[in-house]
Formats: structure tokens, sequence, C-alpha cells
């Protein structure tokens, strides 16, 4: 078999079938780390980067959640930068592993800010659910093919394993147990709220410059007839006509069924090599990304007395 370069990329060499045989034949309670990185970076990096945005939008829809981040100016005022550090920072336990001093210190940055807020646990375990939940979902619709149970398996212990580094109490330890969670967790508290709506409008319209202009109306149709009918609603988004939905899906759906005679992808596809993460054209230093918040302003509470600390990564 041959291989090619595409863009500088390395493609083929190998079986189409390459990553899911090399998955399948790693332990998922002991190799999770590289099963979600080989998902991630080589089998469906387009996919699991638009599961993962959409993810970020169901989080808007929660009151309490979008609320916060439009109080604090981060995804409105600097969506851009904000946008980039949450990809580069989150990716680094994914390329490296947990014990990784990068990954630390990516994860003490996340800690560093979540601290300055009051944000209940139920709002962690929520969003981590998503990171589960709808990149299966995706792939389910619209990927070249499912996760494989060992896969899904190593994406559970993954995100566990952040959650413990992140001090998130009583984390699911099943698949079914996330999806459950995040499930009923929509049902009780997806709402309109103001602030959710702002941090959508924001992030959505960021997302249409990642397109050449003349295609920006088109990809704000199709984003919206990719959410369901909870999350538009939430998020005050009107239901493109059916014909434009189902459209919209099937060719999703069509690509899916493209990719499959597509050669294996052997180089990474990390965040920095996308074209749309663009905030550090010179490099940048893990424990500058994120923001600083300052008591009392931006949504930051003043603490009068220190809380408690989450345990540091690894501990």
């Amino acid at each position: 078999m041959r291989s090619f370069r595409w863009h500088g990329k390395t493609f083929g060499g190998v079986p189409r079938e390459h990553w899911r045989r090399v998955n399948d034949a790693l332990d998922p309670e002991s190799d999770f780390v590289e099963i979600y990185r080989n998902a991630v970076v080589h089998e469906f990096p387009w996919d699991m980067n638009q599961a993962l945005s959409f993810a970020l939008f169901r989080t808007y829809a929660v009151p309490g959640i979008g609320r916060l981040l439009a109080e604090t100016g981060a995804f409105t005022e600097q969506v851009q930068r904000r946008y980039d550090d949450t990809a580069l920072l989150l990716e680094q336990p994914s390329l490296k592993g947990f014990d990784h001093p990068d990954a630390r210190a990516a994860i003490r940055r996340v800690n560093q800010m979540h601290r300055a807020y009051d944000i209940p646990d139920h709002e962690f375990r929520y969003v981590l659910s998503t990171f589960v939940v709808v990149p299966k979902r995706w792939l389910d619709d619209y990927g070249k093919r499912p996760l494989t149970s060992t896969e899904l398996r190593a994406s559970v212990n993954y995100y566990r394993t952040l959650g413990r580094h992140m001090a998130i109490p009583d984390v699911p330890e099943t698949y079914d147990g996330f999806a459950r969670l995040m499930d009923d967790y929509e049902a009780e508290h997806f709402g309109p709220d103001a602030g959710g709506r702002a941090v959508a409008a924001s992030t959505l319209a960021l997302m249409l410059t990642f397109q050449p202009r003349i295609a920006a109306p088109a990809v704000e149709v199709f984003s919206r007839a990719l959410m369901d009918p909870p999350l538009r609603e939430a998020l005050g988004y009107a239901a493109p006509p059916r014909p434009v939905v189902l459209a919209a899906r099937a060719g999703l759906r069509a690509r899916g069924r493209v990719l499959r005679l597509f050669p294996a992808r052997m180089s990474p596809q990390t965040v920095a090599d996308l074209p749309w993460v663009r905030s550090y054209p010179d490099g940048y230093e893990i424990e500058q990304l994120g923001t600083f918040p300052t008591p009392g302003v931006a949504g930051c509470p003043v603490r009068h007395a220190p809380g408690p600390a989450a345990p540091a990564p690894g501990g």
C-alpha cells in the first residue's frame, strides 16, 4: 500500500481500518489516553472538533453556565482567544498523557480559572458529560463509523480521569451513566437566558469566520439545522425549513460514507494545526493561556475566605 502527502500530512501506507485495529488491540482500562488520542487526532479529527463545538453550545443553553460566561465577558469580548485557549488547554492531556508536565500545567490553569467562580458541582458534571456523549452520538449519526466499544470505554475513562484531576465528585462510571446524566440534566435545566444567548451568538459569529465570507450565511443555517429543537429554543434560534434540516443532515451522512473509502491519516491533526486557531501565531506558554480573574470584576466573586482547593493533577 502506498502512502502520500497532502497539505504536509501523510496518509495511507496501511489498511483503511488501521486505527480501529490499533485501538481495539489496546486495553481501554490502561491505554485509554492512547486510544482517545488516536480517535481524536488520526481517525476522527474533523468530526471530533465539530462534535465538541456543538457540546460547547449545549452548555450555553444551561442558564447558570451561559449567564456566568456572559458576565465574565470571556466569550463575548475576546471570543477568538477564549475559544483557542479552551481548545489548547483541553488538548494537552490527550496529546501527552495526564502525567506530562504540560498536561499538569494545563489542568492547573483550568482549575485556577474555575476556582475563581462559585460553580456548583452539578454544572461541572454536566459539562463533562457533554464531552463524552455528544461526540459518540455525532459519530453514530455522521461519522464514517461509530466508536467501537473499546474506543467508547476509553473515552469514558479519559473523561473520568479528567474529572478526577478537576476534583469533580460523583462522575458516572459508564457511558450509559453519562448519557442519562446529560439527558436528564438538559430536560431539567435547558432554558432561555440572555447571557447564554449572547455567548452563543458570539461563538457562532466566530465560527462563521472559519469559512470564506461568501459561505457564512449558508454555514449559519447549516449550524442551526444540526441543532435539536430544545437546544435551538433555549438559545433563541429559529428552526430552518424542514427540507434544509433534512438536506444538511443527509449531506453529513453522505460525507461519512465517502470517508470510508479514504486512506488512514497517519499524521496527527492537532488544535495548533487548525487554521481557525489563530491567537498565537508565534507560539504560546501554557501558563499564560486562559483568564486571570480579578475578585469582584466581570462576574468573579470576592472571596472573603479561601475555599477548598482542588487537588493538583495526579493527586
